[in-house]
């Protein structure tokens, strides 16, 4: 099992709520605050060495498919880590699910499938990174 590295982790969850929050801009002193009209569900993972493959293609294959099944969720994107920093700790796959509002999640996170998916998840996974937000617009 991949030891946990708390300090990672919270770099890591700066990385990701900096550069999801500035890729509207390339100039960070003009963001507006201006609430964006979506929420997003930022979600990284990592999993236990002992998951295959076929496992992990399998949860991403699961994950994606959440977009049909839950009414609530307008986009969800997905990338494995391509860090050329070692600021992502041992997490290798990245979600980010987009809501209309904060409502949106509320009625994912105890959907029938969204609890399916996480139950197949959780044996596999080592350690998971969720960052929750109202997107702010860029100039």
């Amino acid at each position: 099992m991949k030891t946990f590295h708390p300090i990672a982790a919270s770099l890591t969850c700066v990385f990701f709520a900096t550069l999801t929050l500035l890729t509207a801009s390339a100039a960070p002193e003009k963001i507006t605050g201006e609430e964006a009209p979506v929420f997003r569900h930022m979600v990284c993972f990592s999993f236990k060495e002992e998951a295959t493959e076929k496992q992990i293609a399998e949860i991403t294959s699961d994950f994606l498919a959440l977009k049909e099944k839950v009414p609530t969720i307008i986009d969800l994107e997905w990338g494995l880590s391509e860090n050329i920093e070692p600021l992502n700790g041992d997490f290798t796959h990245g979600f980010l699910v987009t809501f209309e509002d904060k409502k949106g999640l509320e009625v994912y996170l105890p959907h029938p499938d969204h609890k399916a998916f996480v139950g197949k998840l959780r044996p596999l996974l080592d350690q998971v990174f969720v960052f929750d937000f109202t997107g702010k617009r860029a100039l």
